[in-house]
């Protein structure tokens, strides 16, 4: 006869297993809509601060781009950003991220850190200062050829840590063009005296100027020396108005120059007998381009020149002094 001591022992292990899982699940559940809880509570907190105080994004614009310096080495740009701050407090201008590119493809790019601190409800205008080498532009990109005008896009990543918004970044772009500049090409084409002795020669270089650029220059101002032979005939500075055509434009330009002829000895009588010498010219010019004031350099080496005088010093008009 079976006791009640022989009886099996039901164990529920399932059910148990079963309800200790649903707890879990509800308790999780309530844990994590605990959490959402919070953060939709904080998130609520935050807009409530931003509207009560007045927190929101900065706006900014670029107003311009400008060029204080360009010769035929460099080009420095100026972008000007207006930035508008919203809040009531200052909010600092953590970095600023800045490429250049033309066509898609880089010229420069860089970052410039802790660009300075925007006022409470205020707007101050940011000048970022940007330069570019056209060595490395022309070496990087073969095409890219010096007299040419190319385009260009400006970006811009002002980036900014607002109060309650946190970190922000607010990128800008700007395009336009810039030139490569060529110097221009010169030769003294004849020379034509006014005064004619050993002791002391005045005469007229008659100069050809011409344009090798893709935009006009507006001549200011010439600054030059010229070497006939191995000796340095002088030079001066004048100021000469003229205006060379893009791409090829010539101008002509008459300046003045003294020197002694007793002073060449042998390259003199060379000269006067028709045989010739070498000479050579360096210089500069002021210009007004569409792209600013540039002072391009000018030279000219290994030209040769026969000097002849005017009739009343006993040459003859008809024959021009020449250059080859």
């Amino acid at each position: 006869m079976s006791t009640s001591e022989d009886k099996p022992e039901v164990v529920e292990r399932g059910f148990k297993d079963e309800k200790k899982h649903k707890e879990d699940d509800k308790e999780e559940g309530e844990k994590g809509g605990f959490i959402e809880k919070v953060k939709d509570f904080i998130h609520d907190i935050g807009e409530k601060i931003e509207e009560v105080i007045g927190f929101g994004k900065p706006t900014a614009d670029v107003k311009g781009i400008h060029i204080p310096k360009v010769n035929i080495h460099m080009i420095d740009l100026v972008v000007d950003v207006l930035i508008k701050n919203p809040n009531p407090v200052p909010i600092p201008l953590i970095d600023i991220n800045y490429l250049i590119e033309s066509d898609g493809r880089k010229l420069v790019s860089g970052l410039i850190p802790d660009a300075g601190t925007i006022h409470a409800h205020g707007e101050e205008t940011v000048k970022i200062p940007l330069t570019l080498i056209y060595d490395d532009i022309k070496k990087t990109y073969a095409d890219i050829k010096p007299g040419s005008i190319i385009p260009y896009r400006v970006k811009v990543d002002l980036i900014f840590d607002v109060p309650v918004l946190g970190r922000f970044t607010l990128p800008l772009e700007k395009k336009g063009e810039i030139p490569i500049p060529y110097k221009p090409d010169v030769d003294i084409e004849k020379i034509q005296f006014k005064k004619f002795s050993f002791e002391e020669t005045v005469a007229n270089l008659h100069l050809k100027l011409e344009n090798m650029n893709d935009f006009d220059l507006g001549l200011n101002a010439l600054e030059y020396e010229v070497w006939l032979g191995d000796v340095n005939i002088g030079g001066a500075e004048l100021s000469k108005s003229a205006k060379l055509e893009k791409s090829g434009g010539i101008s002509y330009i008459d300046v003045p120059v003294t020197f002694r002829p007793k002073d060449f000895g042998s390259a003199l009588w060379d000269m006067i007998r028709g045989k010739g010498t070498g000479y050579t010219m360096k210089g500069n010019i002021d210009v007004d381009t569409p792209f600013g004031a540039m002072k391009l350099p000018i030279s000219k080496e290994g030209g040769t020149t026969r000097l002849k005088k005017n009739k009343e010093d006993g040459g003859n008009d008809d024959d021009d002094d020449e250059v080859y």
